[in-house]
Order: structure tokens, then sequence, then C-alpha cells
């Protein structure tokens, strides 16, 4: 399964319909790049669950807009009514941009607890989570991922890199090493996925967003709409995602200290 190309300039306005900037479109096109190898050889889900809503950043448009090019029905559930809410209203302004993509409405599920969904029963070909485990305590993460592990055949994890304190600590989000994520995803219970009849299934995972321009630049609304005009913002998007390409070649040491994000695959 092939996903449709995106560059940064065309990604940037979902983040921008999110209140997020550059930042965002980049971390949006390096895990859809990321996405793009794991998904490379399944076939073309019809169903997605987005299980939980980022911390704090953004509103998973990315996710929506890929399940929408699929043809895929969504779920997003989340334990936040805030955060719902917030999501209608990237939703909303996305919708009013003459230039953004078009991306369908998904179903909105209010779960009491984000570790267990206990409410979730049904199967999906696809789960994706973002900025979400880092919220959850220890034994949490291991329910919620087992819970995963349970509703799909292939799911998709993406975290804050705790390796890259810097990062974390302007963010004010906690973080998990790439160790950690890749446990979850290959061990979590294995006496609770005992009755799973997709397991044992491989894994992988690794370093992923490490943009070029220090963490923390502040525009303002009218800088950050006319980037999606501008000839020197556009041009500067371009080179991002050239740079975006060789993110991957950079030694292991430095993508440690650096990415912001680590991501575990499972499927």
């Amino acid at each position: 399964m092939l996903l449709p190309h995106h560059s940064i300039k065309e990604l940037y306005a979902p983040a921008l319909a999110e209140g997020e900037g550059m930042g965002t479109a980049y971390e949006y096109y390096v895990k859809r790049r990321a996405l793009a190898r794991f998904l490379h050889d399944m076939e073309r889900p019809t169903s997605i669950l987005i299980a939980g809503l980022p911390e704090k950043y953004g509103t998973s448009l990315d996710f929506l807009l890929l399940a929408t090019e699929l043809g895929a029905k969504v779920m997003v559930v989340d334990d936040r009514p805030q955060a719902i809410a917030r999501l209608r209203e990237a939703l909303a302004r996305l919708a009013g941009m003459p230039d953004g993509p078009q991306i369908d409405s998904p179903t909105h599920v209010l779960v009491s607890d984000l570790a267990s969904l206990a409410t979730l029963d049904a199967r999906f070909d696809l789960v994706l989570s973002s900025e979400v485990l880092q919220r959850l305590s220890p034994d949490h993460r291991v329910r919620y991922v087992n819970k995963l592990a349970g509703l799909t055949r292939a799911f998709a994890l993406f975290c804050p890199n705790a390796d890259n304190q810097a990062h974390n600590t302007r963010s004010g989000l906690g973080g998990l090493t790439l160790e950690e994520i890749r446990s979850l995803a290959t061990d979590g219970d294995l006496q609770t996925r005992a009755n799973v009849r997709d397991v044992p299934r491989s894994v992988s995972s690794g370093f992923i967003d490490m943009p070029p321009f220090p963490p923390g630049i502040t525009r303002s609304a009218e800088q950050r709409a006319d980037a999606t005009s501008g000839r020197f913002e556009g041009a500067v998007m371009n080179g991002l995602g050239y740079y975006a390409r060789f993110e991957r070649l950079l030694p292991p040491f430095i993508r440690r200290r650096q990415s912001h994000i680590v991501y575990a695959f499972a499927g």
C-alpha cells in the first residue's frame, strides 16, 4: 500500500488549523514517512482507531488526513472532553481554509479510562497513537498497549523521546526511551496477550523528528498564516523536506540525543 505524498507545505494547513506551526508540520511529515514504510506491505485498512489525542500539541489531524485518503472509517477516543472539543474546532477551522485538505469527520468517543479502553470491543485494521503514552503511569501504559494488541493486528505508537531532555523540558512533556517503547510493543504483559489470536507480531522502532531549528520559536498568527503563501517560507519548507529524508542516515547517538520522537510499530 502506497501513501499519497504530501510536502511539508501541504501539511502546514492542518498544523495551522490546530494553532501550531512549522515544527508540527515537520513532525507530521516525518511521521508520515515512517508510517509509509510500515504500511507499505499491508492491505489498505478500512477501519482506523486513534487511541487518544495528543497531550498538548496538535489534535492528530495528520492521522485523520491519512484515514480520509485511505477511505477508512475512523474513530477517535479520549478521556478529556476538552481534547475532543479542540479537535472539532481544528476541523472546523481547516474546513474554512481555501487551500486546506479535505478531512472527513471521525466518530468521537469519550471514555472514562484511556488505559483500559473498556468500552471498546470492535476490531480495527490499524490503531494510531501519538503523544499519549507519556501521560500514562507505567502500569497503565502496559494495560493500554495490551488493549491495543487485542483490538488490532497493527498499531503505531509515537511518543516524546525521553533521551532528549532539553526538548522535553521546553515542551513540558514527559517521554519514553526507545527501549521502553519497543518493550511495550514487543512484550507488554504476555499473559494478558496469551488469548490474542494475532500474536506474535513483528516490531520495528526508531527515532524521528529532528528539525534543524531550535524548539520554542514563537510566531504571531499573522506570520503563521503568511507562511502558507510566502515564497521564502515555501522555499524553507521545501528545503526541510529534503533534510528530513536524511534524518535516518545520521549516527544513532546523534538521533538518540536530538530526536523529538521515538516510535514503535507492531504488525
